[in-house]
């Protein structure tokens, strides 16, 4: 049964419209007709009033919520009506406090930040905080707007920029030795049976829009200014030289910057985040990594690291307490552990069709044992990369040999032909430094005596030697080839969620500048990282996709005479599936209700 509307045009020119109840019925052999069930009248004569209170009728008696007759409980009464007030996103930030909850996030917050009283609930604000980085990363000031304007948060219905630092100072005073990273992942462990047999760990630099560095300063020192909104003793702090210039993993050396660590598991996700001064190296941290996560007494766990972190002392380190590595090797470094294995000879064994793998050990280090790798398309396509490199190289060599041959041919006979020949010559001993200093093609040239450029050969069957190979090494004696292969090539889960970070989460621009600012703003990127990525393993999308798909489901508000009522959209089979397969109960379908 539906509604029918049917019109009739009079003679005078006017259109007068009737509304009805029908029904289609199918005639044998012929197409469906309608047929009226109940003639309603005239359309400016409805009694909209009655249809109303038909309908809620009808629902309670189908046992549909209160959502499904708003209307009525407002009170759209004879001469007033519903409208429309406000529409808001409503399902993403849904989902993330679901699993906020439901990982026991919150639940450990609260009890690391204690018994004291705020006068707005830090917890709520906090999550407001990770949402706004998951769903539409700002700044803390826009967050604030976002918060009461463009989103709906369940339980928090507005913030302030004042109640955001706030709440961001209260955090990273409560993660004082990571109290908070350490709940936080627990709880997640716990919940999602997390293996850590195995943990990766990464670094990369992070870089802020300024034109100079800290100045380390006596911590007594007062700093000029604050930054906006701030309230607390965090802002008459000295500074410590947190931004500083170093080496740049984002290629911008020049600017200042942080580091940032981070340690995986093999699905992905995030334990902990270090920050440390942007001028620390690789090399220094690794000990400090290690003895943060063997407070946690984790159990039994090999780190995997890559060949940044590789140096004999940060291994030894590593194995201590009875700790194990897997660890990638410079293979270009020419160290007599790496030559000896690749002149080792033996048989390689298939692991996947792009992988094999052969073990190697050596009596000068009988407690480690080493895994080289061979990608057979990698070294394919290494092999035609050089390979059009040295065309291109032998190409223009060749030009400029003959271009040096006519020249030394041809006498000038005057002194224009005289400063046009040193004007050719000139160019041709830039066009060979040009090609020296080429960042793709000088690598395989040489300079020989005599100041001329030839093809390195040497360094053209070293590289070749190498094609499609990478070597690991491990000190866990009961780990397989196969495994410590695969192990390694998990380490890629903590490089994505690097790009994550910066791309999705919108890590930088960082607008902070007091250190403990800009560790909240890490933690507060790290916690939602460690939301999305709970989301993707459980659904098998990308975070993107789920957040398009529920940023469809709104919460809209509807106003009438005796009052408003805060109720969601229908949930389509897109969204009912995402939220099914994460665990988190669909949001009801009155959300507010608000009698006048």
């Amino acid at each position: 049964m539906y509604l029918r509307t049917s019109s009739r045009q009079n003679q005078d020119g006017t259109t007068v419209r009737y509304v009805s109840i029908a029904h289609n019925e199918r005639s044998p052999g012929g197409p469906s007709v309608a047929k009226v069930l109940l003639p309603l009248g005239r359309e400016d004569r409805l009694d909209v009033a009655g249809l109303r209170r038909l309908v809620g009728s009808i629902n309670r008696y189908l046992g549909d919520d209160a959502g499904s007759d708003a209307g009525v409980q407002v009170g759209a009464q004879p001469g007033g009506g519903l409208r429309i007030t406000d529409s808001r996103p409503a399902g993403g930030a849904w989902l993330l406090d679901g699993l906020w909850q439901q990982l026991g996030i919150g639940t450990a917050l609260r009890e690391v930040l204690g018994d004291r009283r705020f006068t707005t609930d830090v917890e709520r604000m906090l999550f407001a905080l990770v949402a706004n980085r998951a769903l539409a990363p700002t700044s803390k000031l826009a967050a604030a707007e976002w918060i009461s304007s463009d989103v709906a948060i369940p339980g928090l219905a507005e913030a302030t920029d004042d109640q955001a630092y706030r709440a961001m100072d209260l955090l990273i005073e409560a993660d004082t030795d990571a109290k908070v990273q350490e709940a936080v992942f627990f709880a997640v462990a716990n919940l999602l049976n997390l293996e850590v047999d195995l943990l990766f760990f990464d670094t990369t630099s992070t870089y802020f829009e300024r034109d100079t560095e800290d100045t380390p300063v006596p911590d007594t020192a007062p700093v000029a200014g604050a930054e906006a909104g701030a309230k607390d003793a965090a802002d008459s702090g000295g500074g410590s030289g947190f931004r500083r210039y170093g080496h740049s993993k984002d290629s911008r050396p020049d600017l200042p910057q942080i580091i940032i660590g981070l340690a995986v598991t093999r699905e992905g996700i995030p334990v902990r985040v270090w920050c440390w001064p942007g001028n620390t190296s690789d090399q220094a941290v690794l000990p400090q990594v290690k003895d943060d996560l063997r407070a946690w007494r984790l159990g039994r766990v090999v780190t995997v690291v890559d060949r940044g972190f590789s140096s004999a002392a940060n291994l030894d380190y590593l194995r201590r307490a009875g700790g194990h590595f897997i660890a990638g090797e410079r293979m270009r470094a020419g160290t007599p552990h790496v030559e000896e294995v690749l002149a080792r000879q033996g048989r390689y064994r298939q692991v996947r069709d792009n992988l094999r793998v052969k073990e190697v050990r050596l009596e000068s280090a009988p407690d480690l044992r080493w895994v080289l790798c061979a990608n057979p398309d990698e070294a394919t396509r290494a092999a035609a990369q050089r390979e059009a490199a040295l065309t291109r190289i032998r190409e223009e060599l060749a030009r400029i040999t003959m271009a040096r041959a006519r020249l030394a041919t041809t006498k000038p006979t005057t002194a224009a032909a005289t400063r046009r020949r040193g004007a050719e010559l000139a160019a041709h001993t830039r066009a060979e430094c040009a090609l020296r200093d080429h960042p793709a093609l000088g690598r395989w040239l040489r300079q020989t005596s005599s100041g001329r450029l030839v093809v390195d050969t040497a360094k053209v069957r070293a590289e070749a030697r190498l094609d499609g190979k990478y070597l690991l090494v491990t000190s866990d004696p009961d780990l397989s080839a196969e495994d410590v292969a695969l192990g390694y090539k998990n380490l890629l889960e903590a490089e994505r969620g690097f790009r994550d970070l910066k791309s999705t989460l919108e890590l930088r621009p960082v607008f902070h500048r007091l250190e403990p600012r800009i560790r909240a703003h890490v933690l507060l990127c790290w916690l939602a990282l460690l939301l999305i990525r709970v989301a993707e393993r459980r659904t098998g999308q990308t975070w993107p996709a789920l957040a398009r798909e529920l940023g469809r489901l709104h919460a809209v508000t509807l106003t009438g005479p005796t009052g408003t009522v805060t109720q969601t959209t229908e949930l389509t089979t897109g969204q009912s599936g995402i939220l099914r397969a994460c665990a988190v109960a669909p949001p009801p379908r009155i959300t507010a209700l608000h009698p006048a």
